[in-house]
């Protein structure tokens, strides 16, 4: 079964924090963190629609003006989501510039602060120099995108400041039926991810779609209604993802912690410490990789992945994914 959310770490274990998560079926992508990006593929950052910035340390924001340079001129609207004082941050950022030249730059950065009472919303355009404008707010629910396909959801943790981690889940999962596929003589085609949308958003039974068909030697396409094709298209549990970064371990985080990445298909989690440092990591409000396997093994993830190492540890990696698999399977 191919998978809809295809995450990979952007600069390894040793690097800056940053999870970006492939959209497979729409061609479009999320961002979990900024640190830094120049390794990314312009190609790649161009996809990105929604940004989730876990907190503003320089390891996991720098890369907001890489972002921002290679969106400037173009048709977009990128929507970023960060904790308390995060638009006065962005805004910041954004004034650091001159701008009196992109009047006609259509970009749009759409900034989100999240607070444990509301969710508050500033849009920022490239046409008037990023002034700040339109600000609304929500309260706060948990949840920071909820589309057809799938939601984001955050818990507000403590590392000494607010710090967002973040679960971005499948809806649900819509797989082809490749036997059934091959048994009406259907060719494969694009017209199979507009089906699957066409079942994900319940359309009507009635539109039609242009499919392929292999006939007498060859191929005609031919117009098939949905309800006729709804059969091809098989629903399974969606996939999903967790991230934390950069949290200290106690009762309360851990709870949170839990309840936002429980059922996990993959986990990340930050491990910058050994359990034998375990003070220091406590006062660093960080976690040690034994703790990341603790939290991974009471949410029920499936794969637990550590990353967001100290630098002291360069060449003793495999003893942090050592300490964090004994605690995961619990021999430790």
């Amino acid at each position: 079964m191919k998978t809809a959310l295809t995450p990979r770490l952007v600069n390894g274990p040793f690097g800056d924090p940053g999870l970006y998560v492939s959209l497979r079926w729409q061609g479009r992508a999320l961002q979990f963190d900024l640190g830094r990006m120049g390794r990314m593929d312009p190609g790649d950052v161009l996809r990105i629609s929604h940004v989730f910035v876990s907190h503003a340390h320089m390891d996991h924001f720098m890369g907001f003006d890489h972002l921002l340079r290679l969106f400037l001129p173009r048709e977009a609207e990128v929507h970023l989501y960060g904790p308390a004082d995060f638009l006065g941050r962005l805004g910041a950022r954004l004034a650091g510039y001159t701008w009196n030249l992109t009047e006609q730059y259509p970009l749009r950065i759409v900034g989100h602060e999240v607070t444990p009472e509301r969710i508050a919303t500033t849009t920022y355009r490239a046409a008037t120099g990023f002034a700040p404008e339109n600000g609304t707010t929500r309260p706060f629910d948990g949840v920071l995108v909820d589309e057809p396909a799938f939601d984001v959801r955050t818990a507000i943790l403590d590392h000494k400041i607010p710090c967002l981690a973040f679960a971005v889940a499948e809806k649900v999962h819509l797989n082809v039926d490749t036997a059934v596929l091959e048994e009406r003589r259907l060719r494969p085609g694009k017209w199979l991810d507009q089906l699957k949308r066409a079942v994900r958003d319940s359309a009507s039974e009635e539109i039609s779609f242009s499919v392929p068909v292999r006939e007498n030697g060859g191929v005609v396409e031919r117009s098939f209604p949905l309800g006729e094709l709804r059969d091809l298209v098989k629903l399974s549990r969606g996939q999903k993802i967790g991230y934390v970064v950069d949290t200290l371990f106690n009762e309360d985080n851990q709870s949170k912690i839990v309840d936002l990445v429980r059922g996990a298909d993959v986990f990340y989690c930050e491990s910058p410490f050994l359990e034998e440092d375990v003070e220091q990591a406590t006062r660093r409000y960080h976690l040690t990789a034994h703790q990341a396997g603790i939290l991974g093994r009471e949410a029920g993830v499936r794969r637990l992945e550590v990353f967001h190492f100290s630098p002291r540890y360069e060449g003793r990696a495999d003893r942090i994914y050592a300490e964090a698999r004994a605690a995961f399977s619990g021999r430790a």
